[in-house]
């Protein structure tokens, strides 16, 4: 593959810059809330081992660790390894550089496959998707925005969005619908989608207080907006391969 077009956005969001838009005490329940709902849905596939793409955010690095998976974590550059160095030295998980669309690992290597705040980064999306679908043998979790929540007003507030949080990118939302399609089309079904946030991140991040926050988002979710027009979107995606999927889906 020529660099002109490698995938490399993980390295941004493997820096520092990006990890300040987590930090404090709204960047940690928001932390909170995606570890929690990815947690839940990878337990209930039983995954063991899991490939973080684009994971050297170290956003859930540890709290997988700590639910007892085993951890690697694929980075498209050395640099992206930074943030996650302590838990490497330790031995507590494995890191490796490598093309995040050429994944350099044999078909059905992990449990599962998980990759956050790559897609809507990413150019070769559908390819990324095919990856992960490639390697994993029982499932796959990714978190994208969707055009079906507030995102669908992003380019009116993408000035006063880049000016709070100082380093925002232009992102792509996706529609449900295609990214069900990508997911389909590798022989993989999806059994969840969960929606993080009804109100936009940068609002929460604006208000500095978890418990308001919280508070909105229990009133959002009691009115089922939440799970009809939440963003970002962790969604699961089970394997039709060899076990049979589930029965009932889990889509909210």
């Amino acid at each position: 593959m020529s660099d002109s077009v490698r995938e490399t956005a993980d390295i941004e969001t493997s820096s520092d810059g990006y990890a300040a838009r987590f930090s404090g005490a709204v960047g940690a329940w928001m932390l909170g809330v995606q570890s929690g709902l990815t947690l839940k849905l990878l337990a209930g596939s039983g995954a063991k081992t899991v490939l973080d793409v684009g994971g050297g955010h170290g956003q859930l690095a540890q709290p997988l660790l700590e639910a007892g998976c085993e951890v690697t974590v694929l980075g498209s550059d050395a640099s992206c390894s930074r943030r996650i160095a302590p838990l490497i030295a330790s031995g507590a998980l494995n890191f490796q550089t490598g093309h995040v669309v050429e994944l350099p690992f044999e078909d059905g290597s992990f449990d599962a496959a998980i990759s956050f705040r790559l897609l809507p980064h990413c150019e070769r999306w559908e390819t990324l998707i095919g990856e992960l679908c490639r390697v994993a043998r029982k499932t796959v979790v990714v978190d994208y925005p969707t055009s079906q929540s507030f995102n669908a007003l992003g380019p009116l507030f993408f000035g006063a969005k880049k000016k709070l949080e100082g380093n925002t990118r232009t992102w792509r939302d996706f529609r449900h619908e295609e990214v069900r399609h990508a997911f389909e089309s590798q022989g993989f079904r999806v059994v969840a989608r969960r929606g993080q946030f009804f109100f936009p991140m940068a609002l929460h991040r604006m208000l500095k207080s978890p418990a308001l926050s919280r508070c909105l988002e229990a009133v959002a979710s009691f009115l089922t907006l939440r799970s009809s027009l939440g963003s970002p979107v962790i969604l699961c995606a089970e394997s039709e391969r060899g076990n049979e999927c589930q029965k009932n889906t889990l889509l909210l």
